[in-house]
């Protein structure tokens, strides 16, 4: 061959992509892998390897139309190896490549194993940075070398001034930075958001949706209703969608829970971000267009902006920073197993089973359901961080370790103790009663803390603040809550702790 071999990953689908740079189609060839380990590395959701295998076999077809060489392993090829080592050891055999090259991937587990080609092949390998970031690792560590605390606030004004998105001269615009206190309306019973767009799977996803369905159909999830957009064409349908239909309404109920309404008005990109379908710099840039042109107001544009420009970049630069020890952090010594309902999605908690429901049939729960629903119970229940961090990896379709790691680990159950987030995300029912409207047609009374009728969440947030009162004294943050655990009455504290204990082993995990 002579050429170089050029890797592309499930979730490095872009066309600009770095590994691709300069290709020779005469001389190089670019491989693509479906590979098992990948697939079970945790029990995804068959939507999630439906989505990613289903996406990577279309953009296979849009590389070989522009004429470039392309070698696509399928997941049901005889000769797979089913690893990236065995398949980029194959190609090598093969095929005699001058070099590899591969853009940075989004796991540390596959950086170490990429890392080691090179002297097991006996074939120069370059990994080079992944440009479709709007911040560099190395920009970020230079950013972060010297703090004391990684707030993602400063990192986001950071990210504002560097790009200039939603600024005017030196300010930001509207005056302030964040506009967060206007973004927590409950959703009115009288407002109906509209439904997102729909795709119809194409016969190669549904190709692949038969293979998924055939591997993989004991894992938790179904594959019905399969809706993701799997081609860089359909994304581009839905961000449109997204700025037209729901972006002028995203920021006022970015934080509610409603019955029946999974998606309200949330974009659903973060699939088609995370696959490369696409770029975080074009997704902000159109929906600073949609304030800038009057058609969508600040609260909603920088609430969204503030995802993508702020949260999502300071979570990977977090990730690459801190890993690989981040993730053995376990700074609130927590060990319970993760209860059996997030499977069955059968707790009798009205919030959590729809939470879980939605996840099962979906692949799909927005932030709060996942923070302050999902984490916050097993932040208060004490669930282990390895158990809690592989059910959200493995269960939602956008999941990939470098963006649901430092959320999972760091907002969610504050397993790390403090690096990401200054106190702990924990909350009682009322939480959830305010921002939703669960707790109306729940069998467990929000307002109840102790009583066969008690709302779980309410015992077991003041077990969790009790259990943890002497660790967290320190916190200025968590002084309120310490201050009313003071003034409790000692019989009514020793009835929550014993319901909460009660309630938690009575939901054992699944042998």
């Amino acid at each position: 061959m002579g050429g170089a071999l050029r890797l592309v990953l499930g979730d490095q689908l872009s066309p600009g992509l770095s590994a691709l740079e300069g290709l020779d189609p005469a001389r190089d060839l670019v491989l693509l892998m479906e590979v098992q380990e990948e697939c079970t590395h945790v029990p995804h959701h068959p939507q999630k390897i439906a989505l990613i295998l289903a996406a990577m076999r279309h953009f296979s077809a849009e590389l070989s139309a522009r004429g470039i060489r392309v070698e696509h392993i399928r997941l049901d090829d005889p000769e797979n190896t089913h690893s990236f080592a065995g398949e980029v050891a194959r190609a090598t055999r093969r095929h005699s490549p001058a070099r590899i090259i591969a853009t940075h991937p989004g796991e540390w587990r596959v950086l170490q194993a990429m890392q080691g080609w090179e002297v097991a092949l006996g074939v120069p390998v370059e990994i080079r940075p992944d440009g479709r970031f709007l911040c560099g690792l190395d920009d970020f560590q230079r950013w972060a070398a010297g703090r004391k605390a990684l707030r993602m606030e400063f990192f986001y004004r950071e990210m504002r001034r560097a790009t200039g998105l939603l600024m005017e001269g030196a300010e930001p615009a509207g005056g302030a930075w964040n506009f967060d206190a206007e973004n927590r309306k409950r959703l009115p019973d009288d407002v109906h958001p509209p439904a997102p767009p729909r795709f119809a799977p194409d016969a190669v996803t549904q190709e692949v949706m038969a293979l998924v369905a055939a591997r993989f159909g004991d894992h938790f999830g179904s594959l019905e209703g399969f809706n993701w957009p799997v081609t860089r064409e359909q994304a581009v349908v839905a961000l449109a969608a997204f700025m037209r239909q729901r972006l002028p309404r995203f920021g006022d109920y970015q934080d509610a829970m409603a019955e029946g309404e999974a998606t309200l008005f949330h974009s659903l990109l973060s699939t088609s971000l995370n696959l490369g379908l696409l770029l975080p710099g074009e997704v902000c840039a159109a929906a600073e267009a949609e304030w800038r042109a009057g058609r969508a107001p600040l609260n909603a544009v920088e609430g969204f902006i503030r995802q993508i420009l702020g949260w999502r970049e300071y979570v990977r630069g977090l990730y690459w920073l801190k890993m690989p020890g981040y993730r053995d952090l376990n700074a609130l010594e927590a060990q319970r197993a993760l209860p059996e309902f997030y499977w069955t999605g059968q707790s009798g908690m009205r919030c959590m089973d729809a939470a879980i429901g939605q996840t099962r049939d979906l692949a799909y729960a927005h932030h709060i359901q996942r923070l302050m629903v999902t984490g916050n119970f097993a932040l208060l229940a004490g669930v282990h961080p390895d158990a809690v961090n592989e059910w959200y990896l493995a269960v939602y379709a956008d999941a990939f370790e470098w963006v649901e790691l430092p959320n999972t680990h760091g907002m969610a159950i504050h397993a790390d103790g403090g690096v990401m987030a200054s106190k702990p995300y924990a909350a009682s029912g009322a939480y959830i009663n305010r921002m939703g409207d669960h707790c109306g047609r729940c069998r467990f009374d929000v307002k109840a803390a102790t009583g066969p009728s008690a709302c779980p969440f309410n015992y077991l947030y003041w077990d969790f603040i009790a259990r943890h009162a002497e660790r967290f004294a320190p916190n200025p943050r968590m002084a309120m809550p310490l201050s009313t655990l003071r003034r409790m009455a000692p019989a009514k504290l020793q009835a929550m702790r014993g319901q909460a204990a009660d309630f938690l082993d009575r939901h054992a995990p699944l042998p």
